[in-house]
This record gives structure tokens, sequence and C-alpha cells, in this order.
């Protein structure tokens, strides 16, 4: 046994090992329960009486995030009065993207606008109105939303941690709405249910990145089919690197991939934009960013009620996102909240927010611009490539047409490779957290088990239904979460509350007038 396992611990591994030799045994030898056709009922079932949910809660935790940066509260700091961020801005910009969406934006940047602009979410009038269209759905999916579903868990982790000197769990964050019932059964509950959604939503990201990572060995190699067994084996590969670096600690391992991430993606992105079509790609930029802003409140609340095909497309897009968005949430909420003390709520919320969101809308702009510009104005079937080889295919067909063809496609399998590593040890860090009662260097057997485990689950996902059995296990692990993160709105609310009442009086026993706003 475990010196520092926990009940959390004993719990979470328990039902991911039944979940993973569920997934193992052979549709065959059960048809009716095997874990595709369960996990597919359930998947229908949320998306077609839950949609409405998924899109209230998203936009919920945006808004939130938004009046955070406006209200009296955004001079607290994420720690004691006086602490001073541990790292310089650079270094926590790379840390937390790449640990927020980095593979994601690698698989989807050319694939997600092509799918768009040959099956936009609506009727379009042209094919220019449906090229807008489909870069402004894909800003929507990328942008401000998933980062305000991160900042909101992220800051109340922060909080607690921090400046209550609370433990970084989950459960921690509904103290003020619930007392002591989250030292129990409760909190083990919550905590479990966190662990669960952190587990399903990277196992997500693991299988798309192992997808793509096989994408580019075939077309690199020219002779290696990527099929599911070649998808297994960088799998394995990969889970060594990462557990070699998560075992190397957050300020060697993590540190040093997340930095080397933001630096290959950006020479990748700008070789991109002053080798292809710049102008068109800028123009682009600019039209759509404009129009993303404009319509961000309609998109944020479009159901397409009447409308079976566009409703069809909603759930296999933005409700798909946003379920995986609010999975990642406990894994990203808790490792944003580990390398952002001493940073004060506005300075956190904006940085949160902005940064990434820019460097999204940026990156699909080059590479769905790019892909774009090669089908409508040069006559390049990049979709055709995506019908035969799957949405990973994608960025290699647009690379394929870029100069130094080869460089560029080694280049891009590093840097997912290095997305999945640092997305990866990252996630084991934060489940050693979750499952030690908060601790801030978890037992590196504990990040070993973690590191099999959610490696084990992709595997198992990705062999029993590719792209579609990893959506069903995100929409699934988000529901219960998504509860749990709109109670800890309310709680950090009244957390904050509390907080005004007692500053205000501090300041009356000094004889200073009430002040309205904090002050560090």
């Amino acid at each position: 046994m475990l010196k520092k396992g926990t009940k959390v611990f004993y719990i979470s591994l328990f039902i991911c090992l039944l979940f993973i030799i569920w997934g193992l045994v052979p549709s065959s030898f059960w048809p009716t329960w095997n874990l595709d056709n369960i996990t597919t009922i359930v998947q229908g079932f949320l998306v077609s009486r839950f949609s409405w949910f998924y899109l209230m809660a998203a936009t919920i935790f945006l808004g939130f995030a938004i009046y955070l940066i406006f209200s009296r509260y955004g001079n607290i700091v994420l720690g004691k009065d006086g602490d001073k961020p541990k790292y310089n801005y650079l270094t926590w910009f790379g840390m937390l993207f790449s640990a927020g969406m980095g593979i994601g934006l690698v698989f989807w940047g050319a694939a997600e606008p092509i799918s768009h602009l040959h099956n936009p979410p609506f009727d379009v009038a042209n094919d220019a109105e449906a090229a807008r269209v489909a870069m402004q759905y894909s800003f929507f999916h990328w942008g401000f939303h998933p980062w305000g579903i991160y900042a909101t868990l992220a800051l109340a982790l922060a909080y607690f941690q921090f400046r209550k000197d609370e433990p970084g769990l989950i459960s921690v964050t509904l103290k003020p709405l619930f007392g002591d019932k989250m030292n129990g059964g409760w909190g083990t509950l919550i905590n479990v249910i966190a662990v669960f959604a952190t587990v399903f939503g990277v196992a997500t990201s693991l299988g798309l990145g192992a997808q793509q990572i096989g994408s580019g060995i075939e077309f690199v190699s020219g002779s290696v089919a990527n099929t599911v067994t070649l998808q297994l084996i960088v799998i394995a590969i990969v889970t060594v690197l990462y557990m070699a670096s998560a075992l190397s600690g957050l300020d060697r391992g993590i540190k040093i991939l997340s930095t080397t991430n933001i630096v290959v993606a950006i020479v990748l992105m700008f070789f991109l934009l002053f080798t292809g079509p710049t102008n068109f790609i800028l123009n682009f930029f600019t039209t759509t960013i404009g129009s993303y802003i404009s319509n961000l409140p309609e998109m944020s609340f479009r159901m397409s009620l009447f409308n079976e095909d566009n409703m069809s497309w909603l759930q296999d897009w933005t409700i798909f996102y946003w379920a995986w968005w609010i999975a990642w949430a406990p894994f990203v909420g808790m490792f944003i909240a580990r390398v952002s003390r001493g940073r004060t709520v506005r300075e956190f919320v904006i940085g949160v927010l902005l940064v990434p969101t820019v460097f999204g809308t940026l990156w699909f702009s080059i590479f769905g611009g790019s892909a774009i510009s090669l089908e409508m104005n040069q006559g390049i079937d990049i979709s055709g490539t995506m019908a035969t080889g799957g949405n990973e295919a994608a960025l290699f067909a647009l690379l394929e047409h870029s100069p130094f063809t080869m460089i560029l496609s080694v280049l891009a399998v590093l840097l997912i490779a290095i997305f999945f590593i640092t997305s990866a040890d990252s996630a084991t860090f934060v489940l050693g957290m979750q499952t030690t009662n908060g601790d801030l260097n978890p037992d590196f057997k504990i990040k070993l088990i973690w590191g099999i485990v959610q490696s084990g689950t992709a595997a198992v996902l990705l062999w029993q239904g590719g792209l579609m059995a990893l959506q069903t296990a995100s929409i699934i692990a988000a529901f219960p979460f998504a509860i749990i993160l709109l109670l800890i709105i309310v709680s950090i609310i009244k957390a904050f509350q509390e907080e005004g009442k007692k500053m205000s009086s501090r300041q009356s026993r000094k004889g200073q007038p009430r002040k309205e706003k904090f002050s560090n």
C-alpha cells in the first residue's frame, strides 16, 4: 500500500481500472453491454436532453470571469499580501498555454476550418461567407469560452490554496457553501468526480495526439500506415518520455518543455505566415476577429432548435468542445493555479483569458487560413485528404504545399510530441496532487500509476472507436463536473464577500474611512 494514498486515490484508481478492463473486453463477447455501446447510449442521452445545459454553463463561466476583471475583487492577491509571482510572464504564459490546449490546436488548426468550410453550422450564401463562418466558429470554439472555464476553477483553487492556506483540492473550493461536509464523504465524492473528469479529458487529447503523430510518421516515411497499432505504439513510447519528465519535477521537466513548446510553435506559425499567403491570412484574421467578437453573444446561446441538421452540427462540434474543456478544467485549473501564486485576481483573469485567445486566433488564421486559401484559390483538395486520412492528416496536407515540406513535417511531429508530453506530465502531476490531499510534491509512485492509467485509458478509447469514442468520453465525464463548477462560482463569490466584510471591519477599527475597493 502506498504511504500517501488517500480514499480519493484508491476509489478513483479502482473506477479507472474497471473502465480500462471493461474496454478490453471484446464487443463480440458482450455485445449489448460493451463499453462502446453503453457510452454511446449515455452520450446520446446527454446531448439530446442537456445540450442547452452545456451551452449555458460555458457562457456563465465566461461571464463570471469577465465580471471579476471589473469587480471590486480584482485587486485581491492570489496569495498573501506582498507575495510576488514565481514565474515571469513568458514562462507563465507558456506553461498555462501548453497545459491548456496544445495538442488540440495542432490537431485542429487546419482541419477544423476546412471541415466547417465544407459543412458550415448553418446555410450560407456563397463560398466566401462559408469561409468567414468557418473561421469565426473556429475562433469561438478555441477562444474566450474555454479559457473562461479554466479561469473560473483555477482562480478558486489558487485563492483557497495560497490565500487561505487550504490544500489544493477541488472540494476545498466549496467550503464556503457546505462547510465541514467537504472534509468527509461529500468532499471525497467531489474529488473523485474531478479525477474522473481529468483522466478522460486528458485521455481525449492523448488520443488525438497519438493519431496525429501516426499521421506524421505516415507522411514522413511514405511507407508506414497510420493504423491503431501504430498509434498504440506511439502512446507507449511517449508514456515513457512524459513519465521521465513528470518525475523530474515542475521546475525542471514541465517548465523546460513548456518554454520549448512556445518557441517551436511560434517558429512554425510565423514561418507559415511569411512563406504563405500573408496578405490573405492577415486580412482573414482582421475580418474574422471582428466577426467573432460582434457575434459572440448570439453564438453563445445558439441552439438551432428547428433545424435537425444544424442541431446535429452543434452537438458534434460546440457541445463536444464545451464538454471537453469542462472535463479538462480540473487538470488545467489546478495546474494554472499552481503556477499563478502572487498574481492579483484581475491580472490573473486578464492573462488567462486574453493571451491564449489571441495566440489561438492567430494560429487558426495562419493554419486554417492557409488551408482555405489552398482550396479556394489554388484548387488543392485538403478536404479530400482528410476524407481518406482522417482529420489528423490535414496539417500534413497543408505542409506538403509549403517550402521545406519535410523539415516542417518533422518539426510538426516534434511539436505534437512535446505537447503530448507536456499535457500528460502536467496531468500526472495534477492527478498526484488531487489524490494526495493536495500535496504540492506528490509521491513519484503515485505519479507513475496515474501516468500509466492515463495512457491506458487513451489506448482503450482509441481501440474502441477512435475519435468518436474520445468525444463520447469527454461529454460524459464533463456533465457532473459542470454542476460542481457552477457551485464553485457561488462559493467564490461568498468567500470574496466575507473577505470584503473583514477588510472593511479592520479599516473601521483603525479609524480609516471605508473603501469601496480592495488594495494590495
